[in-house]
């Protein structure tokens, strides 16, 4: 599909964003807005003891931002029925593992009641045509193998997240199976992606945002599982796989319900170890980076990898950026943040502007 073709598909369209004051949510409702879109979102506020994308974007100057909480039925119904979305892009989730541990049951009831609650709302409500439930790769019951998981692979968990987020896509399917089952009813497909990375991302105990703060603040960024492979993709990736995706849906193709794989090429699947050690050059050409080994006791994989040729063969996705573009847009923006919040939400626009055209921005990275 032609880039302008995708972006013309949702000029006036009612979109809802659940998890919208978040990372990943401020630059979706970014790029829908380029597109022309009438957003509204659905979300607890941005947390305030560390910076938010969606404020320096001042997003909530620009669509119907709604602060509630996904884990209350009554508060999901409301916000529907006042945005009366024809699609519907499901962010709202508790997404770090590690937190998962300290708060299973928290993570249990937004990701999987809270999607409950957000599909149960969506059948009621008569505008809706079309939801991506967005979930993640660790959905996948992992095997430490080698090779991409399938969307046709078997489901599980062993850490509360991954757990919930698995739930999270039998729930999509049951409802699919159970509810959307003619070619009147919503179109449902859920969105797997890999470890994301990009400017405005603060969450703790993630690799980017915790070398950004050690660099800011002076102090040992820690490694917990350095050699564990992951595949690295950047947050524009993701987001126009998501809205290729939902254009598909918004014109009603059951053949494109189901589950999606949206990873990133072999050549962005590094080593913790060694994604560290390129954006530590890029950030600073000295490599002035005290960096600890911390071993975790928590379980994690070692390898993690998704196959995405359903999205390549059938949607025309394909990635863009590879591993140094990747790196060096995102530590051109935390490096820009650090000198001045305004210019990096200028950035923002301009990578995603420049993304969408298919031209790569000069990177500053490695500048001292």
């Amino acid at each position: 599909m032609n880039p302008s073709n995708e972006r013309e598909a949702f000029r006036g369209v009612r979109v809802l964003v659940t998890g919208h004051t978040g990372f990943k949510g401020s630059w979706l409702c970014s790029w829908l807005q380029s597109c022309g879109a009438e957003i509204s979102g659905l979300a607890l506020a941005p947390e305030s003891d560390r910076p938010s994308l969606f404020d320096e974007l001042q997003l909530a100057q620009q669509m119907r931002s709604h602060i509630g909480d996904i884990r209350d039925l009554d508060t999901v119904t409301r916000c529907l029925a006042a945005a009366a979305p024809e699609i519907i892009f499901h962010l709202a989730a508790q997404p770090l593992v590690r937190r998962s541990y300290a708060d299973p049951l928290g993570t249990f009831a937004t990701n999987v009641m809270g999607t409950a609650h957000l599909l149960e709302a969506a059948r009621h409500q008569p505008s809706v045509r079309a939801i991506v439930c967005v979930t993640t790769d660790k959905c996948y019951e992992n095997r430490d193998w080698v090779w991409g998981y399938r969307e046709t692979d078997p489901l599980g968990g062993h850490d509360p997240y991954s757990a919930s987020k698995a739930a999270a896509e039998f729930i999509a399917d049951s409802y699919r199976k159970s509810f959307f089952v003619d070619k009147t009813s919503i179109v449902l497909a859920t969105a797997r992606g890999g470890n994301v990375l990009g400017g405005g991302d603060w969450s703790e105990n993630r690799l980017v945002p915790d070398l950004a703060r050690s660099r800011l603040e002076r102090r040992p960024l820690v490694l917990r599982n350095p050699e564990a492979v992951r595949p690295w993709q950047h947050v524009l990736e993701l987001v126009r796989g998501y809205c290729l995706l939902g254009v598909r849906l918004l014109r009603g193709d059951q053949a494109a319900a189901g589950a999606w794989n949206f990873g990133p090429a072999l050549g962005n699947e590094l080593t913790v170890r060694e994604l560290v050690t390129r954006l530590i050059k890029l950030w600073d050409k000295a490599g002035e980076f005290d960096i600890q080994l911390q071993p975790s006791s928590l379980k994690e994989a070692h390898h993690l990898r998704l196959d995405s040729s359903k999205a390549r063969a059938l949607l025309g996705w394909e990635p863009q950026l590879g591993i140094d573009e990747t790196a060096a847009l995102t530590v051109d923006w935390y490096r820009c943040h650090a000198d001045d919040s305004k210019a990096a939400a200028r950035l923002v626009r301009s990578q995603l502007a420049a993304y969408q055209t298919g031209s790569a921005p000069e990177s500053r990275s490695g500048e001292s």
